[in-house]
């Protein structure tokens, strides 16, 4: 069972102007996400499509009213005769299970319609998780940038400083500060992406999109992959809504057939009825019933083939889906492992051997090697530390997609 105590908590509290953010002091996926799910508007009118679609199952089940009618002979009024009138009533009364069958199908269309929810839920929520790591690496992507500006300006100081001396040429120094001002390039082309990202976080949140929003995590935590790639596709075709929704659709679709089949069986109408135009007391009062004859068999034989046939429209859906789904599982889960993978090369080989030529080019500098070598292990190592966090986002945001194809939500379950 999906985790209905908390969808239905979040149903339960519609959204508000006065609201309040709900955001942390640290902006991470999970926080996010139920911010998402707190506050945004196609939520909301996804909850009211639910409530709307489950109230109409008593509807259904209930009988229809009853008719009064009343009449008067006009003739009789101020005539010298006793005043004439009749009084009756009626009531529908349709063949036994026919409101049992439309109501059992007005419940299945509700289900199907809590199901719509949870499946906006999860795709919005989805797309929260990914705004969550786009905010992390603009700000890591700031921060390195920031760091490797400030190791340009040592070296600058320091090429500048053997030039002056006569130790170096006067390009060593203006190397360094054409690469420091693409740093600063750099930097505000990442600026104007932080801003870009948090309005984009706002409008999901339903907020003013200049709005503040707290930072990021510091590091992103580190990731397990999943070994069981079987009992993965079994977890999702147990979670997925839009599995439970095209079972609840089966279900609209056998009560629309038993109703069908129902539509052959006749409805009755009770009838009551008092006329004081008869002259004997014993034949005022009547009742009666009144009985459907359904001969028009043309009409409900082609209800019955059309039921039929969304019925079996119905299951060949369900069937495609779940193919899906599985397809999808398996595909989520070897990017998972691939980006693990691409990580663990970052960071155990690529890392290592790009500080290492840093080093060895600094030292190589200044025993009068060439500066150009400096400026190019600088580069390598930038883009190295920057693909790591490239790498780690790459890594969440493709176990937040196995999340969604499994039917969870951003940090629930799974391997952490």
């Amino acid at each position: 069972m999906y985790r209905l105590a908390v969808s239905l908590l979040l149903l339960s509290a519609p959204l508000t102007a006065q609201e309040p953010d709900l955001l942390p002091g640290v902006l991470d996926r999970e926080s996010l996400a139920a911010a998402v799910a707190a506050r945004n508007p196609s939520l909301e009118a996804a909850r009211h499509a639910w409530r709307a679609a489950s109230a109409r199952a008593p509807q259904e089940r209930a009988l229809a009213n009853p008719m009064v009618s009343y009449g008067l002979a006009p003739l009789s009024v101020g005539a010298d005769v006793p005043f004439g009138h009749e009084i009756e009533v009626r009531q529908a009364l349709p063949y036994p299970g026919k409101r049992q069958a439309r109501a059992a199908m007005a419940e299945a269309e509700a289900e199907a319609a809590f199901q719509d929810y949870r499946e906006a839920l999860l795709e919005l929520t989805a797309q929260a998780a990914n705004l969550a790591g786009d905010w992390y690496l603009v700000h890591r992507a700031l921060e390195v940038n920031d760091q490797h500006l400030r190791l340009l300006d040592s070296f600058r100081e320091v090429a500048a400083a053997r030039y002056a001396a006569g130790l170096a040429m006067q390009q060593d120094p203006l190397q360094a500060e054409v690469e420091s001002a693409k740093l600063l390039q750099n930097g505000a082309e990442l600026e104007a992406e932080r801003r870009v990202t948090a309005s984009r976080i706002n409008a999901l949140l339903h907020r003013d999109p200049g709005a503040p929003l707290p930072p990021p995590l510091a590091r992103l935590p580190e990731l397990e992959v999943p070994e069981d790639a079987a009992a993965l596709e079994a977890e999702a075709l147990a979670a997925r809504p839009e599995l439970a929704g095209r079972a609840s659709t089966i279900q609209a679709r056998e009560a629309q057939l038993r109703m069908a089949l129902l539509e052959r069986r006749p409805d009755f109408e009770a009838m009551g009825r008092y006329s004081s135009m008869w002259t004997d007391p014993e034949h005022r009062w009547m009742a009666g019933v009144a009985v459907d004859l359904p001969l028009r068999r043309g009409r409900t034989e082609a209800a019955r083939t059309e039921a039929e046939a969304r019925l079996a429209q119905a299951r060949s859906e369900r069937t495609a889906a779940e193919t899906q789904v599985r397809a999808e599982v398996r595909e989520a889960w070897e990017l998972l492992r691939e980006s693990h993978h691409h990580l663990d090369i970052q960071r155990n080989r690529v890392l290592p051997a790009t500080r290492d030529q840093v080093r060895a080019a600094s030292t190589g500098f200044e025993t009068g090697g060439s500066f150009l070598a400096v400026i190019e292990a600088e580069r390598n190592l930038r883009e190295a530390e920057l693909k790591e966090h490239e790498l780690l986002t790459e890594h969440h945001n493709r176990q937040a997609v196995l999340d969604r194809v499994l039917g969870r939500l951003p940090g629930e379950g799974g391997p952490r």
